[in-house]
């Protein structure tokens, strides 16, 4: 685990390529994406794993809209569409807002937390439907992948981190996910205005 490249991360929130962390965990995801050109996408991986900041790169580069309340919207257009998340739409409106997009060569890219055969599906036909699609999955996060996170939401929080030290302790003790290195972040932040102090490890131990 290389922890003393940890100050040299540098994020920003643009919805640019460039601004998203990539590594063996995502490179798959990454590279289909954005660097290849299919139609019919399906992205899935843990909470909190980037699939949103990722499909927001893919709608800017693709000119997509997301489906949300715009169902009669979507169909009556042709648009490239992004659907974040599959469980929150009925079923039989994602199998008709799929095929608008097969009938007018528009590009879909759908997110889940899900694989589709773990999905159960109300709508056989829209299982069938996603069975066609080209799958891309992020991974659970190494320690590489672990750490840029860290950083990253420290750096959002406005931490001020003066030794790491205080890297290496979250990271032996925190969840090796990507929704647990969130939480710890988010409790830090809490009980660090609730006290008044600055991060600290004595601080850290108070939740680890």
């Amino acid at each position: 685990m290389t922890i003393q490249n940890s100050f040299n991360y540098q994020f920003k929130n643009d919805l640019s390529e460039l601004n998203f962390f990539v590594n063996k965990t995502n490179l798959y995801a990454f590279n289909g994406l954005i660097k290849n050109n299919s139609n019919k996408n399906y992205l899935y991986g843990p909470k909190k794993s980037g699939k949103t900041f990722l499909a927001k790169i893919w709608q800017k580069k693709n000119n997509a809209i997301q489906l949300n309340q715009n169902f009669e919207h979507v169909i009556n257009n042709n648009f490239n569409i992004l659907i974040d998340d599959l469980t929150f739409f009925e079923h039989e409106q994602v199998f008709h807002v799929i095929n608008n997009c097969i009938l007018n060569d528009k590009k879909i890219l759908i997110i889940s937390n899900k694989k589709i055969n773990e999905i159960n599906f109300v709508f056989d036909d829209l299982s069938s439907r996603l069975k066609t699609f080209i799958n891309f999955e992020i991974n659970q996060p190494d320690d590489e992948m672990l750490l840029a996170i860290l950083t990253k939401l420290l750096i959002e929080k406005q931490f001020i981190i003066k030794t790491k030290e205080i890297f290496e302790y979250i990271m032996r003790r925190v969840e090796r996910s990507y929704y647990g290195i969130n939480e710890v972040v988010n409790k830090l932040d809490i009980l660090s205005l609730e006290k008044k102090r600055q991060l600290t490890i004595p601080l850290i131990k108070e939740i680890l």
